[in-house]
């Protein structure tokens, strides 16, 4: 190869680190990383630590706590590898809700909505070939034959909705779009300036302690996947991994073709959350801001007129 075919080459891939080939790149690690560790600590809480012989008792819900705190944990890590490039969506439905509201380049959603589902199923592809082991040694202690009979171990992948919704779909649906309303009205609030942001680098934590929150609160409902990638792209692991229906189209016991729930829900969701956030707190802060300038009133204090404020309506 030439100097000149070196030097070609080399000027490309700049090329594409430089546009948005290199936010891509981000958003597919960055989804990676949050797939390694918050289904790897799914996998830890359910056949991990149980056959490994490092658990004499067992945890019983204190599990639940390992899952909330590992995704947390996960979303912090994944924002700070892909944040200074792509900002770090990581998720589609965050990505649809900026360039609704947000002035998010519309031809870079279904790219970035691709990145991040492939960098899903890349990280549910490593967590399996770690964990692959510990899920047979699992379904082998639980008397499941097929892994397309075992729910639970499947449930390292992907959601499924509790019992309690006999099937339904109206209660999980609602499940996701609240949980991915509050996860983006939060984030909206984190990430705005104007409000009480966070400083210095702490952003992504904040961000990983609200979806530890979540998980805290509303988890149990539909696994909360507030997140259609978080969901799709291991949930298609799965299925070539052989959980079959359990995993497209989503079958169960109690449940049936769930799989489109855990992408439609955060998608509507995520729109829902940035609109009421707009609503009731960006549009405060952008009518206090143009009422007695860039820095606006004290929190918690009424804005004062001043001969300014005067002067600028008078002209308008």
């Amino acid at each position: 190869m030439s100097v000149k075919d070196t030097r070609h080459q080399t000027s490309g891939f700049a090329r594409l680190r430089q546009s948005t080939g290199g936010e891509l790149l981000a958003e597919f690690l960055g989804t990676a990383v949050l797939i390694l560790l918050g289904c790897g600590s799914v996998a830890v809480a359910l056949a991990g630590l149980p056959g490994s012989g490092r658990q004499m008792d067992a945890f019983g819900p204190g599990n639940w706590l390992i899952i909330a705190f590992g995704w947390g944990l996960a979303v912090v890590f994944g924002v700070y590898v892909a944040g200074g490039v792509s900002g770090a969506h990581i998720n589609p439905a965050v990505t649809l809700a900026f360039a609704v509201r947000r002035k998010f380049a519309w031809v870079k959603v279904v790219p970035y909505w691709i990145a991040q589902v492939l960098g899903a199923f890349a990280g549910a592809a490593v967590v399996y070939w770690v964990y692959a082991d510990a899920i047979n040694a699992f379904n082998a202690a639980e008397g499941f034959a097929e892994r397309e009979e075992s729910v639970p171990s499947f449930s390292i992948f992907a959601t499924f909705p509790a019992e309690y919704f006999g099937g339904g779909t109206w209660g999980p649906l609602l499940d996701q779009i609240v949980g991915t309303a509050i996860l983006v009205l939060a984030i909206a609030a984190l990430i705005d300036s104007r409000n009480m942001a966070p400083q210095g680098n702490f952003g992504p934590w904040a961000i990983g302690f609200v979806v530890t929150a979540i998980g805290l609160s509303f988890g149990t409902n539909a696994g909360y996947a507030i997140n259609p990638a978080r969901d799709f792209g291991p949930r298609m692991l799965a299925y070539f991994a052989g959980w079959g229906d359990a995993a497209l189209p989503g079958n169960g016991e109690w449940f049936s073709n769930y799989w489109w729930i855990p992408i439609a829900g955060p998608l509507i969701g995520g729109v829902v959350g940035i609109l009421v956030y707009d609503l009731f707190i960006g549009q405060v802060l952008s009518a206090r801001e143009k009422f007695v300038g860039p820095e606006g009133p004290p929190p918690g204090k009424v804005a004062e007129p001043t001969d300014e404020t005067y002067t600028r309506k008078s002209t308008e």
